[in-house]
Formats: structure tokens, sequence, C-alpha cells
């Protein structure tokens, strides 16, 4: 009998460890990224709800802190959902009181920090790889921003990883700027100080090469180039298949209206179709970013459309996912988020519309939520 024992023991398949079970995730993100970016193959809802469950218990067995959260709403290892949609969301604001990973943060490869602050506390969001990471914006940016292909030169209103490299955005443009960029790429942004002249003077340099450019910039720094530029009567004629990617910095309904604005001054500044300015939505918690339909396209309405491995919930009061045209908060579930928390709530408040959702503003209070509203007058608002 006891030889039966060690012969059935012996066929026993060993559970895998934490790095297989690690490896073997994120090589079946990466398939999906590829796939996506080379062919624009979709990922169906039954191939991300089967992805999403296995990283989700893949945390709840090594991030600590995330699987006492889940506990505490009646998920375990034992009694998984059934669903994406029912995943517990983590607040992102929980990245400023917790280290929310699967490894030990101190081997991360990219730890970035959230620029807002609660009681002057940042919140850090590690990562052990950079593959899904780069792999994940690199994709996106291609397929979103960079549909012709065309090669451009790159000047950047955003953080410098030089000077912040803490900073997902100015890590990302690195990123782009070296893959994808004609040299010289530019910085004209440390902290809130503008370095208007030499950025126009990169401007001009290019206008005279006839080399289309990419301004990557935050909506604060646009308005400041527009200003500057009004206040000298400027305008500079962009060469052809030029395209500005604005990164947000807008809050709340009434705020579209200004971006619509500001679009428009930028368009007549820089003799830019608006087409060729796209928003990006993202924030330091994702490993993954969000684009209005893709640049030099007509943009009937800006919807925020992502990657496939990416979805966006609007949800209600209970966290349960709304129907399209009702406003709720935004849960993003995020595959390439393997080592830290795949489902992150924020205070961002949307409306799911065409595949996408409409960005709305930040929440204050549970008053909207819930609350059906047509899309189509959202946006008119």
């Amino acid at each position: 009998m006891g030889l039966g024992v060690r012969a059935l023991a012996e066929n026993v398949p060993a559970m895998p460890t934490y790095r297989q079970d690690a490896q073997t995730l994120d090589a079946e993100v990466l398939h999906w990224i590829d796939a996506w970016h080379r062919h624009g193959t979709p990922m169906h809802d039954g191939d991300f709800n089967d992805v999403a469950l296995r990283i989700f218990a893949h945390q709840l067995a090594y991030n600590e802190p995330y699987a006492r959260y889940a506990a505490s709403l009646g998920f375990g290892l034992t009694s998984l959902p059934a669903s994406y949609h029912e995943i517990p969301a983590v607040p992102s604001a929980a990245f400023k009181e917790a280290t929310l990973t699967t490894f030990d943060p101190a081997a991360a490869a990219l730890a970035f920090e959230t620029s807002g602050t609660t009681q002057g506390i940042g919140g850090r969001h590690f990562m052990e790889s950079r593959h899904l990471y780069d792999a994940s914006l690199l994709a996106s940016f291609d397929r979103f921003m960079l549909g012709d292909r065309l090669k451009l030169r790159y000047l950047n209103l955003v953080p410098n990883p030089a000077d912040r490299p803490q900073s997902s955005l100015g890590y990302m443009m690195g990123r782009v700027s070296a893959e994808r960029g004609n040299e010289p790429t530019g910085w004209y942004l440390r902290g809130d100080d503008l370095f208007f002249d030499a950025f126009v003077a990169a401007l001009q340099d290019a206008i005279a090469a006839r080399e289309p450019v990419c301004i990557a910039a935050t909506a604060f720094a646009l308005v400041h180039v527009i200003e500057a530029m009004a206040g000298r009567d400027l305008r500079l004629e962009l060469p052809p298949g030029s395209r500005i990617m604005e990164t947000g910095g807008f809050k709340g309904r009434a705020r579209v209206v200004e971006r619509a604005e500001l679009y428009a001054s930028i368009s007549e500044r820089f003799a830019l179709p608006v087409e060729a300015i796209v928003a990006e939505y993202s924030m330091t918690e994702l490993s993954s970013q969000y684009y209005d339909a893709p640049a030099m396209r007509p943009l009937p309405t800006r919807v925020k459309l992502a990657p496939p491995w990416l979805r966006a919930r609007v949800v209600g009061p209970d966290g349960a996912t709304l129907p399209e045209g009702t406003v709720g908060a935004l849960v993003h579930v995020d595959l390439a988020n393997r080592s830290s928390c795949l489902a992150i709530a924020t205070e961002d408040l949307g409306v799911a519309h065409d595949g996408g959702f409409i960005l709305i503003g930040r929440e204050h209070g549970a008053a909207l939520r819930g609350c059906s509203l047509d899309a189509e007058e959202l946006l008119r608002a």
C-alpha cells in the first residue's frame, strides 16, 4: 500500500511556483497584446474573462493587502467570482495606503508615483517587469496615434524622465520617443516651468525641415502655449502629418466646453485639423492607456477607446455595472496590471457609449451616480 501511495503521489503534478505562475500569465497577456498590435486581433469577452479571473486568483494568492480587502467582500481562492465584472476593485487611493504588489517591491523594475497627494502622502505603483508596461504602451500608441506609421519628431511638454523618473507619463513618452521618433527629441516642461522659446525654436526647425511633429502635452501646458502664442500674435503652420496628444488636466462637465475651445485654438494657432488632436486618458495605477478615436480620423464624438486587454466598467453605488447611457463611477480592469491589482476604482465619472466611454469628470458626491442621462446630451453639455 505504501508503494501504491508513493506511486500515486509521484503522478500528482506539482503546484506551480510563484515564478512559473507569473511567467505563464505574463506570456498570455503579452500574446494578446502582440496579436492586437500586429494583426488587430480582438479579445472576446470569454477570453478576457478567463485571463482576468486567473490573474485575480494569482493576486489573491500573492498580494496580501489585496487578498484581505477581497476577503472582506466575500472573495477568496475558494470563492472566486464568475465574471470579471465581480472582481473587487481597489480604490486608487489605496496605493497611498498600502504596497499593492505580488512580489517584493525592492525588486521592482518600475516604480511610478501619483502626482496628487492625500495629506502629503503620494501613491506608488510598483511593477515587477517592464515587458508588460512597454508592450502595452507601444501597442496602443502605435494603433491610436501612429496608425499611418509616420515617423515623427517628438516635442514633449510632459515631465522629462531624466528629471522625474517616477512619472509614468514621462516614462511613456521617453519610450515612445526613443522607439518611434526622429531625432532630436525635445523636453520643454520642468515642474510648472514651460520653456516656451526653446519649444517654438524646435517647432520652427521642424517646419523648416518639413518634418512632422508629435507634441505630447498636458492640458495645463497647452493652455499656456496658446496664451503665450496669442500674446505674441504667433501662428505656426505645422508640417502635414503633425499631431498632438493631450494628456488630461480638465475635470468636471463644465471643462468639456473649455477643452473644445482649447482644441479650436490649437487648430487655429498651428494650422492643424482638430482630428489631429487626440486626448489620452490614463492614471499611474494602470499599465495601459485609453485614447480618443485614432489620430487623423474624423471624431464624431470624444469617446475613450481601450486596447482589448483593458476594460472600463461604469458602476453604480453598489458596484454593479450600469447600462449604456447611465452615468456612474469608472472602474478599470487592466490585465497588464498582473503584478499589482488588476481592478482599480476611480473618482472619475463616465458613461458607456459606442464601445468606450465618455469621460465626464471628477465625482463630487453620489448624486450623479446611477442617474440616466442621454449620451448625446452630455456631448453637447
